[in-house]
């Protein structure tokens, strides 16, 4: 388990304990991660209300791992940018679950999304660990009306960091 850390500012506690493991790509230090993350987690907090304690573990990896993950997981055999395994059933707006589950990044996806849409890869990971959280404290985008709520509290995260709007 992660100890407490302080938000890249040094002044909030992050209100998960946090595991992040470098598995495989070409990703950022682990320092830097941990900044993105730990910025990403506070911020998704801030917007949904969620509050308590709880853990959390995020995995960076690549194409190939997440390929075999959501072939096994979604039936879908081809790489995608992150999956969210919850490690509880969780009921948005819920007492928080003592572990929120698992966010798995891949390397190759994330650098080439970012590459095509122009932004900085460390605001595109910041959105993806933003949006993986959001599937563990029970937002969705099947829907129409759920992915609407959804991206206006990406938007609002992100916003926050002053991280430019990646839906507009």
């Amino acid at each position: 388990m992660a100890e407490d850390r302080k938000s890249g500012d040094g002044n909030f506690s992050v209100p998960v304990d946090i595991d992040i493991s470098i598995e495989a790509g070409d990703w950022p230090g682990e320092a830097a991660l941990t900044r993105l993350v730990d910025r990403a987690v506070l911020a998704a907090f801030a917007e949904t209300g969620a509050a308590g304690r709880s853990e959390l573990s995020i995995v960076f990896s690549d194409d190939a791992h997440i390929r075999g993950l959501n072939a096994s997981w979604r039936g879908k055999d081809k790489p995608t940018n992150v999956l969210s395994f919850p490690a509880f059933p969780f009921v948005k707006g819920g007492p928080l679950p003592p572990m929120l589950g698992d966010i798995v990044l891949a390397a190759e996806t994330v650098a080439r999304e970012a590459a095509l849409e122009d932004k900085p890869l460390d605001n595109h990971i910041t959105h993806l660990v933003i949006h993986g959280l959001l599937h563990l404290l029970g937002y969705d985008h099947e829907a129409d009306t759920e992915a609407e709520e959804m991206e206006a509290i990406e938007r609002s995260a992100l916003a926050r960091l002053a991280i430019p709007d990646p839906y507009a």
